[in-house]
């Protein structure tokens, strides 16, 4: 089976452009298409607090900054700012509806190695990998 739409997922961090150019090669390689995402997930607030107003526009704000910043990885990698979605929600839950919903047949995200009791939690990559409705590949961050 031949790839032919790749999500790269990435959280903005300075492995993004390395993944993304690894990402890149493999998608230019295969003949196929490669949209980018980043998933902006927000700890919930209290509705009844006073807070609330300020932080749904510290929201937006972070959207729309999380925006340009996906544009200007999309540019360096070479990919149309309508290949490029920032979504809001549970990181996991959206990778994983997205790839659905964009009919991706692999998904492509960083990985960090993990040391001690971080070993035990339950991190996006494997929760991606037992729920995902197509083919993940973990890029290990740090590695050019």
């Amino acid at each position: 089976m031949a790839y032919r739409h790749i999500l790269l997922v990435v959280d903005l961090t300075e492995d993004s452009l390395a993944i993304g150019r690894r990402a890149q090669e493999l998608a230019t390689r295969l003949g196929a298409r490669m949209e980018l995402l980043h998933v902006v997930e927000f700890v919930s607030v209290d509705p009844l607090g006073e807070t609330l107003v300020p932080a749904i526009q510290m929201e937006d704000e972070l959207i729309e900054l999380a925006a340009k910043r996906l544009a200007a990885l999309g540019a360096r990698l070479g990919i149309a700012a309508t290949e490029c979605r920032v979504e809001r929600g549970s990181v996991k839950s959206e990778i994983v509806r997205v790839a659905r919903e964009r009919h991706v047949d692999l998904i492509v995200l960083g990985s960090r190695e993990r040391h001690g009791p971080s070993i035990l939690v339950n991190l996006t990559a494997d929760t991606v990998l037992h729920a995902a409705p197509c083919d993940v590949l973990a890029m290990r961050a740090g590695k050019a």
